[in-house]
């Protein structure tokens, strides 16, 4: 699983299909339920550089896939670096990474009024699932790349 031009390639398509799925979902959620895990997902008022700018809805879908992309590639390598190749192990380093992610980024919601509330147990589970979700998804995408080589 070397990280070769085309290989990048396979990766960041792989960042940008499991960030469009976490977009999705997360916006099928919030307009289901009014949970505002969408927004959240898309929030950037804890930046201080960015917080005092108003983004299109696109260009905060664009941040997030950059983020994506970037956690994609973080991913390979280390996988590459524990020289791991059961299926099962990417899937479940993807998950774990993703709940770990998923779950410290929740209190960012503390720096927001436009997100949900730190108390909001129902947009926390959304949020873990989601989240889940990703890494799943993700993961089965490296593994698929992986078993390909």
């Amino acid at each position: 699983m070397k990280l070769n031009d085309k290989f990048f390639l396979k990766v960041t398509l792989d960042g940008i299909i499991t960030g469009l799925a976490l977009t999705l979902f997360f916006k099928a959620i919030q307009l289901g339920t009014g949970y505002k895990v969408y927004t959240l997902l898309l929030n950037v008022d804890y930046l201080p550089i960015l917080k005092g700018f108003k983004f299109p809805e696109i260009v905060e879908v664009l941040f997030h896939l950059i983020v994506s992309i970037a956690l994609a590639v973080i991913l390979v390598l280390i996988i590459q670096q524990l020289q791991i190749i059961s299926n099962i192990k990417i899937i479940a380093i993807c998950m774990l990474t993703c709940f770990i992610i998923g779950a410290l980024y929740f209190p960012t919601t503390l720096l927001s009024d436009r997100t949900p509330p730190i108390t909001s147990i129902p947009s926390l589970v959304y949020w873990i699932i989601g989240h889940l979700l990703y890494g799943f998804i993700l993961g089965v995408l490296l593994s698929n790349k992986h078993s390909s080589r």
